[in-house]
């Protein structure tokens, strides 16, 4: 049982490192030979975790050479286009100027169903409205509306709205963040006196707080009574 539990524990802390260093990708935003390399890793640590008779190395070496193979693979795409073009394919134009092109729709073996049910998750319930449908590498649709089916922007009203900065986390249950402190250009003491002004005595009042770098606007929700502050 003690072997059993050491060997998963080895293989989920070395998959664990292994996707890390793949990327930060939602299943979703997968490549298809990033999406095969995931499964096989999957299926390669699931072996010898579950029969104890296999090597464990017999699963390390092999999910290590698919890491190198795909840390290859991304640096080929990056330097080639053709590579890149070649492993994970070109976006496709399913609609163009309102109107479904049926041949690529045959080409992408996408449904006219799963086009509908995307357009409509993209607000664009009708085909007439979109300007252009396209297809992506890693299969999600971009849906580009026409002009005038377009929401109001403050450009088309002429309007020049002030520049918004990043929003820093500063308490986050009531912990101070104080990298993101730095990062904000504040110090602790200022931070104790923009508590005060909101009537909280210590940090440890607060669920909640950031602010905006730009316009210094400040957020704070406090805590809920009777939740514990997590540890």
């Amino acid at each position: 049982m003690l072997v059993t539990f050491g060997r998963a524990l080895i293989l989920y802390i070395l998959v664990v490192i292994v996707m890390r260093i793949m990327g930060k990708r939602q299943i979703g935003q997968l490549q298809p030979f990033e999406l095969v390399i995931a499964i096989m890793i999957s299926e390669l640590a699931a072996v010898p975790m579950q029969n104890t008779g296999i090597p464990l190395v017999y699963g390390i070496i092999p999910i290590l050479t698919l890491l190198i193979l795909q840390l290859l693979i991304s640096y080929l795409s990056i330097k080639s286009i053709r590579f890149r073009a070649l492993i994970c394919g070109k976006p496709a134009i399913l609609i163009e100027k309102g109107r479904i092109r049926e041949s690529e729709l045959r080409k992408e073996m996408y449904t006219l169903n799963d086009l509908l049910e995307q357009l409509r998750i993209n607000n664009c319930p009708n085909v007439s409205d979109v300007e252009y449908a396209i297809l992506e590498t890693n299969g999600q649709l971009s849906v580009i509306p026409k002009s005038q089916k377009r929401p109001l922007t403050p450009e088309d009203m002429n309007i020049q709205p002030q520049a918004e900065g990043i929003v820093v986390d500063l308490i986050i249950d009531g912990r101070v963040l104080s990298n993101n402190l730095r990062i904000a250009g504040k110090d602790m003491q200022w931070l104790q006196t923009q508590l005060r002004s909101q009537h909280f005595t210590d940090p440890s009042e607060v669920f909640y707080a950031c602010v905006d770098i730009a316009s210094e606007k400040l957020f704070f929700q406090p805590r809920e009574k009777g939740v514990e502050k997590s540890r």
